[in-house]
């Protein structure tokens, strides 16, 4: 009885998100409509087309960081070029990994809220693979030892459950295959600062997250002091509820003063 009302609270709760929004935009209230996505590691930027969709349907203009995964530098790198093409306010947004991403990035001045979709944020000093150990991970996790030139690697075998669990298992074959070069490296390495200390941020918990465990993901949220939703999805969330993900991401647009 207590999860399916928990099931209940979370769907009012977006459906309320949404509705709000609706009523924004009929108003023609400002928001801010630059969007820039980073994705994590094991995927690439083509996981966000439905968020994309929904957003630039809306208004937004929205570019995708398509990250080298070679090192947290090279991804940062990427991702400020991005920031650099945005025409002013722009709402940052990562995915898992990402959120390490966009924690190091998010100081440029054209950052105004950062939003964290099932995604490490770190605080000065701290690395992803530091919260990743603070916890036993998931007996469906599937992350690899790093091979002969330290790159990670996702087992096949435990692709699916462990990582995109409620999208098809022909979608999950094809993002297996498709899986870049992931540098270990990049989970050890340190941010050297908290820009959420200093500008809005959003934070979405996959209630059925085996990669990060959401009980992970609400600590490092509240600590921030992140506006937190909830929804019930494994990790790749931002693709199998494109919709919701979409929302919080316009509920930062429109927060931003």
């Amino acid at each position: 009885m207590k999860q399916f009302l928990t099931r209940i609270f979370i769907a009012f709760s977006l459906f309320l998100l949404t509705a709000s929004l609706h009523t924004a935009f009929a108003q023609n209230k400002p928001f801010i409509k630059n969007v820039v996505l980073v994705h994590g590691a094991f995927v690439d930027g083509s996981g966000y087309k439905g968020v994309y969709d929904i957003l630039t349907k809306k208004g937004y203009n929205v570019t995708v960081v398509q990250n080298p995964l070679s090192s947290l530098d090279a991804d940062v790198k990427a991702t400020q070029a991005a920031l650099d093409r945005q025409d002013g306010p722009t709402i940052l947004v990562g995915h898992s990994y990402g959120g390490t991403v966009i924690t190091e990035a998010g100081d440029h001045p054209n950052v105004a809220a950062l939003v964290y979709i099932a995604a490490f944020q770190l605080d000065k000093g701290e690395s992803a693979i530091d919260w990743a150990k603070t916890e036993p991970a998931a007996p469906e996790s599937g992350i690899l030892a790093p091979d002969a030139n330290g790159i990670l690697y996702y087992d096949k075998a435990k692709f699916h459950a462990g990582f995109c669990a409620d999208i098809p298992v022909d979608q999950a074959n094809f993002m297996y295959a498709s899986q870049g070069m992931f540098a270990a490296d990049a989970l050890g390495a340190k941010v050297s600062k908290a820009p959420w200390k200093t500008k809005p941020s959003y934070g979405i918990v996959a209630l059925e997250d085996k990669a990060i465990l959401p009980s992970i993901q609400r600590k490092m949220y509240a600590r921030a002091g992140a506006k937190i939703t909830e929804i019930k999805a494994s990790h790749v969330v931002f693709m199998s509820k494109p919709q919701e993900t979409a929302a919080v991401i316009m509920q930062a647009s429109q927060g931003v003063k």
